[in-house]
């Protein structure tokens, strides 16, 4: 290798767009907070099995995206691929199922082994909401409008696209006439479908070939299948955003590509990111927790990727003002050192110039973007003050130590 570069998929986040970076995690904080939720923390890594028995095994994530490996003690671990799975494993062996409702919140680096491109990557970061112990339309409709709130905040125009997968009978009645119309095109179909259409049909309506989706196109609608109580409950969740004033999509073949969710499934689009368009997305995995070993206990939470947030982000870097501390030799840097830790322990970002010759230090003082030189030379230490200079006006006055 001639030259040092990073592995494929994984980036360096530098200090201009780490700043951006880092202000999307304020806002989502300041926003979440407001909702309830508070923060917390999951391993980077669980045991495989956290993942493979929630987010199914006929899932691409699951049989081709895993980074899993074995520890010297033959247990077989994974860096997590989301968030969800450690966040109910998380509540479960941390006893919080006795703390409902709980609203929680984290954000990190998660790890898919994908093709790289325009907002994807292999090692990426995620904002990600769960919310434990409602079962109601109101805990749908209140995530999807925090995650509308947490959007519009970042200056991100995008489009909503919702829809409900039903309740377990509603989606046994669908199975059944998915099975049989995908029967007919069996020959058809990609042959990651076909593998689907014996373990779970629902994921061939999720399918990215072109030959899936015209196949699709007629399938049987989930809706069609619904009984009394998971029309009700689309139909609630739908009138409460409208109500609020949420604009929103019907989308027939959302199904998400995890296998653990049920009734309400959704998406954030954005046009600008090309193929990878979805830019926040969530649902219903009531089941969960109890398939985990926990209480049966309802839930619904969204992620967001970071990378692609910080692609259509609207934030501007925030003022910086800085002080550079000039010293006029060698003997006076001590005393100049002593000044900078002053402004710095009054909240102000200083910085000190080890050049004396003070041509050259305000050089480089101008080339750091300071806002103001702080200067102190051998007439300044006879008055025992510092010559404050703005840099943008040319004003200085004298201050005194």
């Amino acid at each position: 290798m001639s030259k040092l570069q990073p592995v494929r998929g994984t980036h360096d986040l530098l200090p201009d767009e780490f700043e951006k970076f880092f202000r999307i995690q304020q806002v989502a904080r300041e926003i979440t907070s407001r909702y309830g939720f508070r923060e917390m923390a999951t391993p980077i890594f669980e045991f495989t099995d956290v993942f493979a028995r929630t987010m199914g095994e006929t899932s691409d994530v699951v049989n081709k995206e895993m980074y899993s490996f074995e520890d010297r003690g033959a247990e077989s671990l994974t860096l997590r691929p989301e968030f969800t799975a450690g966040m109910v494993r998380s509540v479960i062996s941390n006893g919080l199922q006795q703390n409902l409702p709980l609203k929680l919140f984290t954000t990190g680096a998660v790890f898919r082994y994908e093709r790289p491109q325009k907002g994807r990557q292999r090692q990426f970061h995620q904002l990600n909401v769960e919310h434990f112990g409602d079962a109601t339309p109101l805990a749908d409709a209140e995530a999807i409008l925090m995650a509308a709130e947490l959007l519009k905040a970042l200056g991100i125009s995008s489009e909503l696209h919702i829809n409900s997968l039903g309740d377990a009978e509603s989606r046994a009645l669908h199975r059944e006439a998915l099975v049989s119309y995908l029967g007919k095109y069996k020959n058809d179909l990609s042959e990651d479908s076909k593998t689907r259409l014996e373990k779970n049909p629902l994921r061939i309506l999720d399918s990215k070939d072109e030959g899936d989706k015209k196949i699709c196109e007629n399938a049987p609608k989930l809706a069609d299948s619904f009984n009394d109580i998971s029309r009700k409950f689309f139909d609630d969740v739908q009138n409460l955003l409208a109500a609020n004033n949420q604009a929103l999509t019907i989308n027939h073949n959302l199904v998400r590509g995890l296998d653990y969710y049920n009734h309400t499934v959704f998406e954030f689009k954005s046009a600008e990111l090309g193929a990878q368009d979805t830019i926040l997305a969530g649902g219903r995995y009531d089941g969960l927790v109890k398939q985990m070993g926990g209480q049966d206990i309802p839930a619904i939470g969204w992620g967001a990727g970071l990378e692609r947030l910080l692609l259509l982000a609207e934030i501007k870097p925030q003022a910086r003002e800085i002080y550079a501390v000039i010293a006029g030799n060698d003997e006076l840097k001590s005393t100049a050192l002593q000044i900078c830790q002053n402004l710095r322990a009054q909240g102000k970002m200083a910085e000190i110039i080890a050049q004396t010759n003070i041509g050259k230090a305000m050089k480089k003082a101008n080339n750091m973007g300071a806002s103001f030189a702080v200067i102190y030379g051998e007439d300044e230490a006879k008055e025992n003050s510092y010559t404050l200079k703005n840099l943008n006006s040319g004003e200085q006055i004298k201050v005194n130590i």
